[in-house]
């Protein structure tokens, strides 16, 4: 690793392509999990960056910065909850669930709804043409709710072995996010997912049963779940 750039909190090592993450124990503790910062945005980066509990999130105009937060959200799919209400919605049978149909336009949605607190978005062309990337690679997944053959909500992530990352979600329809979330669960649990990570807490998906867990935890469940 060539260089570290001193902040006020610690260092951060600054990575080329071929350069290794650190260890996520010298991840700073404030801004939380803050690990490494780099120019670029690779497909097969962020393949080696999940592997080790790693993941990237900036805003515009800011270089790649790199993320290994603790505590960790993750959910397990045997917890998932789901209320009476969403469930009733989901079997009302009005909504389509289809898997990789239109990745392009989920993500293009992820990256221009407005969210509460936030001032613009942090999916932008570096993100889109990395995960998109990935996702003619074939490791990169959308989940999407379909009404009247329109576009509705959606979510988009990475499948590496037993784990999924999940990244961003949407929704034009009042809880259509949460009925993708849903059945991409059911579906992930059906073909082998073990662990869903969901990287930072929120309410709306500690409704749905994800839970806080060290990053200690974390890393040995990827370890499990992850063999290749």
């Amino acid at each position: 690793m060539d260089q570290w750039i001193k902040t006020n909190f610690g260092s951060i090592a600054f990575l080329s392509n071929h350069d290794p993450f650190p260890k996520t124990d010298q991840a700073l503790i404030e801004p939380n999990g803050l690990i490494a910062i780099s120019k670029t945005l690779e497909a097969k980066k962020i393949i080696e960056a999940y592997k080790q509990g790693i993941f990237p999130w900036f805003n515009k105009h800011e270089p790649i910065l790199w993320w290994s937060p603790d505590p960790r959200l993750i959910l397990f799919p045997e917890d998932l909850k789901i209320s009476s209400s969403l469930y009733k919605k989901i079997n009302k049978n009005n909504y389509q669930f289809l898997i990789d149909k239109d990745f392009s336009s989920v993500i293009k949605f992820c990256s221009e709804i407005k969210r509460k607190g936030q001032d613009g978005t942090w999916i932008d062309d570096r993100i889109i043409n990395a995960y998109s990337e990935l996702h003619r690679l074939k490791v990169a997944h959308s989940f999407e709710i379909y009404f009247n053959e329109n576009l509705v909500g959606g979510l988009y992530g990475i499948v590496l072995d037993g784990v999924f990352f999940g990244e961003s979600m949407f929704h034009y329809e009042r809880d259509a996010s949460k009925m993708a979330f849903v059945l991409a669960i059911q579906y992930l649990k059906n073909i082998g997912i073990k662990m869903v990570d969901c990287q930072m807490k929120t309410n709306h998906l500690l409704s749905l049963g994800a839970k806080e867990i060290s990053r200690d935890r974390f890393i040995q469940l990827l370890n499990t779940y992850i063999k290749t």
